[in-house]
């Protein structure tokens, strides 16, 4: 449709309309009204006091960078969990060097006992099954044996070696600080019996045939350069924050049982085999599925290999990941295929990973999950402009454990689907193998920060099911899903620390849909294109790093060229909304002036779309600048021509507005149609 000429006399220039909007138009004015109500004007956003001291040391910058002064921990794991299924127990040891990058003198570490969430009298903020938590057999550091102490002789005046438990924290103090530049050598054995559905449901067992193994082993918790120890409790509810590191993982269970985790499987020869062996090595060149597991392949020496004793050692093998999980399964069909994930390292040749699917009988829908998977990880390689960088990305179906979907790196546990239908488990899937770049890759705070995390992610998998269904807008779904519950005035703000929300709805609200449909609001505001350079180089800048929301606000508003302080304040700080109408349209001799309110406290530019009767289409924008001035209202002014037919505020819907009932003004339609 052809652009229109329009010349509209007032008091101010529309300078800051963008030149693609300008082009093909004569100038554009517009008149403002004084702000006849009190509305509020966006504050600066100030950073936390401990980010700025963190700049001020050169470990963060005000450009959304790290600094020149950057540095975080390193933790090397040797871990070895023995599954003993009918007792529905795990047996653990972890022999791990914790690598002190920082510049301080640490005196003592913080582990995290996730278990110790089910044990009698946690604190907890959602129900869950009381079986004992962790039962610590031996801990020592640097060759020392420790005993437990209270906390007062560990970190009061007496300060003994030894080590103290405060709910799901450990706190270990060994005989000598760790100086900068030195390392730690701890031993700990361990056990825990295995909730049935743990962790809030992240992981458990089901049918006495499916083991889901995650939160299991005790955790370096993050040393950072802006909070220091992160040692926040695990009540449930808020998710994770951890470091780096790498694991050797060995996993000793019964034969019969097939176990995949995180990592590379480093001894498959020995574990499965030769049928087995021979179409797992098969889908790792196959782009259409290969069944490598099979129901007529269950059982010991069909399924694996037997051994002497009964158990067999599967060991994994990972590299700068922050966490690992497994799965042991004695009934579950294993699917494969690979699927390409772009170049990863640069040779112009395309890379891939070996997708595995492992599903029971009692989930028919899963027949195609490797299918999803398969799409999911190549779509996401794609938008994110990050190849997915592990040799495998896992699915297990977890009915019996957990409805919707847990991720860990590599490996996620997901639900049936039985009822929520095939749209439904792509859907589930394509969010949890987002996970993978966030909080994998880019290793945000998910403790406190949920936002950065799940929102993210909800983000993503939004564009991976409309390349999937494209006859669906799913980046609405979850703009519709935030202003269902800002309608009711339920929702809390983004930037208030996930496990301190008023209700489940306000935490999923600021966690999920609503940072969701900020990305794509954002990415609307500064263009696709413009958008989409600064998220792809967000996520090559803190790869494998710690970004603190401030980074992520720096970011974005440096590679965008705009003061963005105004957006997040209202946005992310705030729970105001966005209320743009079209006030009135009145036509004389000289042409129509249009009204355009802004009843909303959430400023954006209203950019307004005017159709002519004879197809002509115009389109016009009241800058945010006019709104942040105190104004609520601004007129437009349309030379006289053709007459006006139509005048709709955001016709592509790439804001949030919470009553769209106002948005469209149509000559042929009654006021309030």
């Amino acid at each position: 449709m052809r652009q229109i000429g329009i010349s509209i006399t007032g008091l101010a220039l529309l300078s800051s309309l963008q030149p693609a909007v300008l082009q093909g138009q004569r100038r554009v004015f517009e008149r403002t009204q004084p702000n006849v109500a009190t509305r509020p004007i966006p504050y600066p956003v100030i950073p936390a006091p401990e980010f700025q001291r963190a700049i001020e040391e050169g470990t963060r910058t005000e450009i959304g960078k790290p600094g020149p002064n950057y540095w975080q921990q390193w933790t090397d794991y040797v871990l070895e969990a023995k599954l003993v299924p009918e007792e529905k127990r795990i047996e653990g040891h972890a022999g791990v060097v914790y690598h002190n990058r920082s510049p301080d003198e640490l005196p003592f570490v913080a582990l995290h006992l996730f278990q110790n969430l089910h044990a009698e009298g946690a604190v907890r903020n959602e129900r869950a099954e009381v079986t004992g938590g962790v039962t610590l057999t031996h801990v020592a550091a640097a060759g020392d044996a420790l005993q437990e102490r209270t906390a007062f002789d560990l970190m009061g005046r007496n300060r003994t070696a030894g080590y103290a438990i405060d709910g799901t924290i450990m706190y270990l103090r060994p005989a000598q600080p760790i100086r900068p530049g030195d390392s730690l050598q701890m031993d700990l054995d361990w056990t825990f019996d295995v909730p049935q559905s743990g962790a809030s449901g992240r992981m458990g067992w089901s049918a006495d045939n499916l083991f889901h193994i995650a939160y299991w082993y005790p955790q370096l918790a993050v040393y950072d350069d802006v909070v220091g120890w992160q040692a926040d409790q695990f009540l449930g509810n808020a998710e994770f924050y951890l470091g780096y590191g790498s694991y050797d993982l060995t996993v000793v269970a019964p034969e019969g049982w097939v176990i995949m985790a995180t990592g590379a499987l480093l001894n498959p020869s020995e574990v499965l085999p030769d049928p087995i062996l021979q179409r797992y090595r098969l889908a790792q060149g196959s782009d259409s599925v290969v069944h490598v597991l099979a129901e007529a392949d269950f059982g010991p020496g069909n399924a694996t290999r037997s051994s002497p004793d009964g158990y067999l050692r599967w060991r994994f093998r990972s590299d700068t990941v922050r966490d690992v999980a497994f799965s042991a399964m004695k009934a579950s069909q294993w699917d494969a295929a690979r699927t390409a994930v772009g170049d990863r390292d640069g040779d112009g040749n395309a890379d891939y990973a070996l997708i595995n699917s492992f599903w029971r009988s009692s989930a028919p829908r899963w027949n195609q999950q490797w299918r999803y998977a398969q799409h999911s990880i190549d779509f996401l390689s794609r938008w994110t402009g990050f190849p997915y960088p592990w040799p495998h990305m896992t699915s297990v179906e977890g009915g019996g454990i957990i409805g919707g979907g847990m991720e860990f790196p590599m490996m996620t546990l997901m639900g049936t689907y039985n009822q929520g239908g095939d749209a439904g488990l792509y859907g589930v899937t394509a969010h949890e193998l987002a996970h993978m770049w966030v909080p994998m890759i880019v290793g945000t705070d998910e403790r406190r920060h949920s936002w950065m995390d799940e929102g993210t992610t909800s983000f993503n998998n939004s564009y991976a099911e409309d390349e999937f269904y494209p006859e669906v807008d799913h980046s609405q779904d979850n703009s519709e899903g935030y202003l269902f519950v800002a309608r009711m005035g339920l929702e809390g703000e983004i930037m208030r620390w996930s496990d301190y929300h008023y209700s489940g709805q306000a935490y999923g609200t600021a966690s999920y849909s609503k940072p969701a449909a900020l990305l794509t609001t954002l990415r609307g505001l500064l263009g696709a294109e413009r958008f989409d350079s600064a998220y792809h180089e967000y996520i090559r800048t803190w790869a494998y790093k710690h970004p603190k929301p401030w980074d992520f606000f720096n970011h974005f508003a440096v590679l965008s060229g705009q003061d963005l302080a105004w957006f997040w304040r209202s946005w992310y700080y705030e729970t105001w909304t966005l209320d743009q109408a079209v006030g009135s349209v009145i036509t004389d001799q000289s042409g129509t002036t249009i009204l355009i309110q802004d009843l909303g406290w959430a400023p954006m530019p209203a950019r307004v779309t005017v159709t002519r009767q004879d197809g002509e289409i115009a389109k016009l924008e009241v800058p945010v600048q006019t709104w942040l001035g105190g104004a609520t209202s601004a007129e437009l002014k349309i030379p006289a021509g053709s007459p006006v037919v139509r005048v709709e505020i955001d016709a592509e819907m790439a804001f949030p507005d919470i009553d769209r009932g106002n948005n469209v003004w149509d000559r042929d339609l009654p006021p309030g149609r």
